[in-house]
């Protein structure tokens, strides 16, 4: 069983805010694989489950959006954890928002820490470790708003046309991790951080004063 575990706050009043950007990763990934099936909640949250083709078989996924807040978001993804007896490590799939990272990017790690984010620290605190995948959905850093204040505003309309193929990528990177790996699912979808320096051509080395045409001396004359 693969956890892919999207965070965010419930209810119609955090609907498209910045927070939530993991919740709407998750409605992509079910209207994919189970359009017709009902939300089941479970372990505090609304989850949906699928079978995903790889190349062994089909592997069980299970996505999940935890309602009990976002501060709170370990408890439901440790009740999951542990009810299949899964490993972070290899079977747990975090969606969640960055502030540091541009809107429009996202960037897969296999671990580390919470970035200051309330529900990767949640998480942590639950498991006991940060050694799990989690995919980070890029929202701008706030020019004026306070950051509790920032998250919690739906995007602008330049930043929305810019997340929305976003949360399209993170959805596909939660797939390709579910199926065939955490390093195939970086070497997809993560851009690297800056474009190779080119490489600067060593300056010709000065002619040895001792070779003849140098304008020396011939080697060995008086």
């Amino acid at each position: 069983m693969k956890l892919i575990v999207g965070l965010g706050n419930p209810g119609p009043n955090y609907e498209k805010t910045r927070h939530n950007a993991g919740f709407m990763a998750i409605d992509r990934l079910a209207s994919r694989h189970a359009p017709s099936a009902p939300a089941r909640s479970r372990f505090n949250s609304l989850t949906f489950e699928s079978r995903l083709d790889t190349a062994e078989g089909q592997e069980s996924c299970l996505f999940m959006k935890p309602m009990t807040y976002m501060n709170r978001s370990g408890l439901a993804v440790a009740d999951a954890v542990r009810f299949f007896k899964v490993n972070p490590t290899t079977d747990l799939f975090v969606i969640v928002d960055d502030l540091y990272i541009p809107c429009g990017s996202i960037r897969i790690r296999g671990d580390g820490g919470s970035g200051g984010h309330n529900g990767l620290a949640d998480i942590e605190r639950s498991l006991g470790t940060a050694n799990y995948a989690r995919c980070r959905v890029g929202i701008d850093q706030p020019t004026f708003a306070a950051g509790a204040d920032y998250v919690l505003e739906r995007f602008t309309e330049v930043q929305w046309a810019q997340v929305d193929p976003a949360i399209t990528r993170a959805a596909d990177a939660a797939e390709v991790w579910a199926t065939k790996g955490l390093n195939a699912a970086m070497n997809k979808f993560n851009a690297p951080d800056a474009p190779p320096k080119p490489k600067r051509e060593k300056p010709p080395a000065p002619p040895d004063p001792g070779s003849a045409g140098s304008g020396g001396a011939p080697a060995g004359s008086g």
